[in-house]
């Protein structure tokens, strides 16, 4: 099954995600969760990193749950909110 994580960072996190984006990216290539597309979140300056998006698959929610928590980004405290849903994937035009 498909699931979306759609986290918002704090408005003083640049600093953190930065100090933490090399831990972050080595934690998604290792973690063995099955990531189909993600990247970071842009103000509209499209330059301004505000959060992140996943879509990845798995088992069951609690399955992302607890990869979204093991995140360096999570442990750094870069993320205000985050939201974890069921997806189903309808088009793909690509």
């Amino acid at each position: 099954m498909l699931f979306v994580v759609h986290a918002l960072d704090h408005d003083d996190a640049v600093g953190r995600r930065l100090e933490n984006y090399a831990a972050h990216k080595s934690y998604l290539a290792a973690c063995g969760m099955k990531t189909v597309v993600s990247g970071p979140l842009l103000a509209d300056d499209g330059e301004t990193m505000i959060g992140s998006l996943f879509i990845v698959e798995a088992d069951s929610r609690d399955e992302v749950v607890a990869f979204n928590r093991a995140d360096p980004f999570a442990r750094a405290n870069v993320w205000k909110e985050v939201q974890i849903h069921a997806f189903n994937k309808r088009v793909d035009n690509r």
